[in-house]
């Protein structure tokens, strides 16, 4: 028996009838629920331009749960049902007590507020051919070609001998310098990057930040010039000296805040939004 062939109307409401369909959330939800979306949206690109390490997420996390009524829980008491924690200021757990028993059942939600970067190896500072670099290794599933030929940014901590913990951060500020991987003009890399797989074409001992080019002015047969240089300006600016870096947590990540992305502004750019967007939410 022939299947009969179905009119465009028939085909129509057949698939109106059985077909999911597919529509913007945008153009459903109302005036008012799409200003709190953008309202929302502009504390959320405040957040992931803050937050460029779980140190800095976590303090802003326990900062936001502590301004909704949440207290540390060692520090609770009778009637106090909103409770944080932290562990070693990298993670962070809040908890809201329920009516029932635990026995019952509990809710849980998890997310990770680590992020693909690169962290300083012990001893980073060098200087070659009168430039100072930092030596990284990578942290992640990053994608090394994402990494050079881009503005980037210092955060972090150093530890000082008597134990006390700096932080440090440059390349945020507008007036900032920032630092930068240095990457082959495009008629020089052919034969160097442009005949390897996309994951080959930039190895990850390449990826070594430049921080430096100026040497101090002094006698000509001084060498590391430029190295002594930054060492004086962290020196300078934090009250480091280059045998705290050994010990320091410091990492390199994209420099500048987030950002609308279209004409339109449906979209956000920015750093780390995995997963920190689940972890704000």
């Amino acid at each position: 028996m022939s299947e009969k062939r179905l009119s465009k109307t028939e085909w129509k409401r057949l698939e109106k009838d059985l077909c999911r369909s597919r529509r913007s959330v945008w153009s459903q939800i109302t005036a008012k629920d799409r200003k709190k979306a953008l309202l929302y949206s502009d504390k959320y690109k405040d957040f992931i331009s803050k937050a460029k390490t779980e140190r800095e997420s976590v303090n802003i996390i326990v900062n936001m749960a502590q301004e909704r009524g949440f207290v540390p829980f060692k520090q609770a008491g009778p009637g106090d049902n909103r409770f944080l924690w932290t562990f070693r200021g990298k993670a962070a757990a809040l908890a809201v007590t329920g009516k029932v028993s635990v026995g019952d059942g509990v809710r849980i939600i998890a997310s990770h507020i680590d992020a693909p970067r690169l962290d300083l190896k012990q001893n980073p500072l060098y200087e070659d051919m009168e430039m100072a670099f930092l030596k990284t290794h990578y942290y992640g599933g990053i994608k090394k070609f994402h990494w050079v030929a881009r503005p980037l940014a210092i955060h972090g901590l150093a530890l000082k001998e008597d134990g006390s913990a700096i932080p440090v951060e440059f390349g945020e500020d507008p007036h900032d310098p920032v630092l930068t991987i240095n990457d082959l003009l495009p008629h020089l890399s052919r034969k160097v990057q442009g005949e390897k797989k996309i994951s080959e074409a930039i190895p990850a001992e390449k990826l070594n930040v430049l921080i430096g080019g100026l040497p101090l002015l002094g006698p000509e047969d001084l060498k590391d010039g430029v190295k002594l240089r930054i060492l004086r300006i962290l020196n300078e600016r934090y009250g480091i000296v280059e045998e705290d870096l050994i010990s320091a947590e410091l990492e390199i990540v994209p420099a500048g805040g987030s950002r609308d992305v279209g004409l339109d502004r449906a979209f956000v750019g920015g750093y780390g939004q995995d997963d920190r967007s689940c972890a704000y939410a």
